[in-house]
């Protein structure tokens, strides 16, 4: 149980003393550009989803007439 208390301890004192933290402009921009990205990827993969399933559903249809 100490090595755990003693690992949570360093890990701490690791973030405090040793990780560069970005400004509040910096995260807010980074933010924006996640979303963004985010929001771009999604259509494109609803929108090769949607075609494919067109192409799938015009397929079976073709099949059974």
């Amino acid at each position: 149980m100490a090595g755990i208390v003693n690992y949570i301890k360093e890990s701490f004192g690791e973030l405090k003393n040793n990780v560069s933290w970005p400004t509040w402009a910096e995260s807010q921009s980074l933010t924006i550009l996640v979303a963004v990205f985010s929001i771009i990827f999604s259509l494109a993969i609803w929108g090769i989803d949607t075609v494919f399933g067109k192409v799938i559903t015009t397929y079976f249809q073709f099949i059974n007439g």
